[in-house]
């Protein structure tokens, strides 16, 4: 399934799946929005599905938001796994 982007009051709506043939394209983008207004929020409560390319590039969008001191937010159904996996990947 495609990847679809959208914005609504500067949150990011995320709907599809985010796996090895749509990571690439998604953390392009949400960087340049990221690096644009310098806080990035992403809903990602219409993603069917999260690969580990997928997970890969949210921990990037993370440590992107990390390094620049830039307000990074994950929204949705599935938002605690994720927390929950950037927490067990930098305690590592």
């Amino acid at each position: 399934m495609a990847l679809k982007i959208t914005e609504q009051n500067r949150t990011f709506l995320v709907e599809g799946t985010i796996n090895a043939s749509t990571a690439m394209n998604f953390q392009n983008h949400l960087e340049a929005i990221l690096n644009t207004y310098g806080t990035l929020t992403i809903d990602i409560e219409n993603v069917t599905e999260i690969d580990t390319n997928g997970m890969h590039a949210l921990r990037a969008l993370y440590s992107n938001a990390l390094i620049y001191n830039r307000p990074f937010y994950i929204i949705g159904t599935g938002c605690k796994e994720i927390y929950e996996d950037f927490m067990f990947t930098d305690a590592a």
